[in-house]
C-alpha cells in the first residue's frame, strides 16, 4: 500500500496552486484523498505557514477548493490550505450510505470506539496522521505553524480539535458550526453509532462542553453564523457556545450575519475574514 501521497491533479489559481493527492491511509484503513493549496512563492526555501479547513456533511476534499473562493486570500497572506475528506471511503461496511448524515461524508472528526466503524477515525487522521505526512512530504510547509478552520460538522470538527490541542494549532474558526452535538440530532445519531451509549464520551467531542476544561485560549476564535440559516435553532446551536465562553471568559467573536443561510454563498462572502484572521495568528 502506498502511503506516500500521489499527485493525481493540479490547476493554477491566483498565481499558486490547487493540487490534489491520494495515499493509503493507516489509520483509517482505505485510500484518502486531500488537497492542498500552494500560494505562489519566489523562493525555493520558503515555508507556507497552514490552515486546515475541515468540511461539513456529505462533502469531500474538493468542495471547499471549488467554491469558496479561499485561495484570493491565502495567496495574499502567503497560507497554504489544507483540505481533507470527511470520512473514510470504499470500506463497504454495512449501512455507511444508508444515510447523508451519517457513515461515508459524515466522519464527524472523532475516533470511533464502537467495532463496526472501527475505521472512522478522522480524529486521529487530522491531528496526528495526517500532519506528520504533510511535515514528511512536502518541505515547502512548515507544520509547526497551523491553524484550522471548517463548516458546520467541520466546523464542529475545528472547534473540538483546537481545544484539545491548543499546542499544535494557533488559532481556530469556524462557518456555522455544530457547536453543541451532545443536544442536536445529527451529534446525537452520529455519537451513538460511533461512540455507543457513554454521554462521556459523548462530550469528549463537544466543544460547548470542552471549553470548560480547556480555556486558556488566548487568540479570539472567529465564529460566522448566517442568521436565515435553517439548522440554526435545532441543530447548530451557537449560542450554547457563546455561553459556555462567557462563563470562562474565553475570547470568541461570534458574528450573526443577517440573511445569510448554510451554503457555500455565505462562506465565500466571508471567507477573506477568516483567512486573515489565521494569517495574522500564524505570523506571530
Amino acid at each position: 500500500m502506498e502511503t506516500k501521497p500521489t499527485e493525481i491533479g493540479s490547476s493554477k489559481m491566483f498565481g499558486g496552486y490547487n493540487k490534489r493527492y491520494k495515499h493509503f491511509s493507516p489509520t483509517l484503513g482505505c485510500s484518502m484523498t486531500f488537497h492542498i493549496y500552494f500560494p505562489p512563492c519566489s523562493s525555493p526555501s520558503h515555508k507556507f505557514p497552514i490552515l486546515y479547513w475541515l468540511s461539513g456533511l456529505t462533502c469531500t476534499d474538493e468542495n471547499f477548493i471549488i467554491k469558496s473562493g479561499a485561495q484570493r486570500a491565502a495567496s495574499a497572506e502567503g497560507v497554504a490550505l489544507i483540505a481533507p475528506d470527511t470520512s473514510p471511503r470504499g470500506l463497504n461496511v454495512e449501512g455507511e450510505a444508508d444515510s447523508w448524515d451519517f457513515g461515508v461524508g459524515a466522519g464527524f472528526y472523532l475516533n470511533a470506539t464502537q467495532q463496526k466503524w472501527k475505521n472512522w477515525r478522522m480524529y486521529n487522521y487530522v491531528v496526528k496522521e495526517l500532519p506528520k505526512l504533510l511535515s514528511e512530504n512536502f518541505p515547502q510547509l512548515d507544520t509547526s505553524k497551523a491553524s484550522i478552520s471548517g463548516h458546520s460538522m467541520g466546523g464542529h470538527g475545528a472547534l473540538t480539535i483546537y481545544l484539545k490541542n491548543l499546542d499544535k494549532y494557533k488559532s481556530a474558526s469556524a462557518f456555522a458550526p455544530i457547536a453543541n452535538p451532545i443536544n442536536c440530532p445529527w451529534g446525537q445519531k452520529a455519537f451513538t453509532n460511533y461512540l455507543g451509549n457513554d454521554k462521556a464520551a459523548w462530550e469528549e467531542y463537544d466543544a460547548t462542553c470542552l471549553i470548560k476544561k480547556f480555556h486558556n485560549v488566548s487568540a479570539t476564535i472567529l465564529i460566522d453564523q448566517g442568521e436565515d440559516d435553517k439548522f440554526l435553532h435545532d441543530q447548530l446551536l451557537a449560542q450554547k457556545f457563546e455561553e459556555a465562553c462567557r462563563s470562562v471568559n474565553v475570547p470568541l467573536l461570534l458574528r450573526l450575519q443577517p440573511g445569510y443561510d448554510h451554503s457555500y454563498f455565505f462562506i465565500s462572502t466571508f471567507i477573506d475574514d477568516h483567512i486573515r484572521h489565521h494569517a495574522q495568528a500564524l505570523k506571530l
